[in-house]
């Protein structure tokens, strides 16, 4: 897919109780890419993890600071990722020990894709759909 949209500027960022591990999951069982993990023995203070299509997350330790004003609860983080193979990425994913919340099927609106749990309990939704067309304007602004 050609288009003439900008590079993604727009990181999802996920907390996690163990970070390494959440990583090494995200890679195994879904493919991302590890570009960046900035730990200190099992602390993560920031990580970047490239989505194959586009995109990306950040990640890191979950921290207990009520001031933090970026502090947010493990496990509560949801996405929805557009991949060219969802029959092959679920068998990925159940193989890796991911938690299937809604199975792999066609939907109404002509996406292939399925919903999945990490260990951490955040939701992983994958599928074919790859939104709406942007229109011309903001592609140039």
């Amino acid at each position: 897919m050609t288009d003439e949209a900008p590079p993604p500027q727009v990181w999802p960022s996920v907390p996690a109780r163990d970070a390494l591990g959440l990583i090494q999951f995200l890679v195994t069982a879904f493919g991302f890419e590890e570009t960046a993990v900035y730990a200190t023995n099992d602390r993560v203070e920031h990580a970047e993890l490239a989505w194959p299509l586009g995109g990306g997350i950040m990640l890191g330790s979950a921290k207990d600071d009520p001031d933090d004003a970026w502090s947010r609860q493990p496990g509560t983080f949801g996405a929805y990722v557009v991949t060219d193979d969802p029959d092959a990425l679920y068998a990925r994913a159940v193989g890796a020990g991911a938690k299937v919340l809604r199975e792999l099927a066609d939907t109404d609106y002509g996406s292939r894709d399925f919903i999945v749990a990490d260990p951490e309990g955040n939701r992983w939704s994958f599928g074919t759909y790859r939104g709406a067309p942007r229109k011309a304007s903001t592609l140039s602004g």
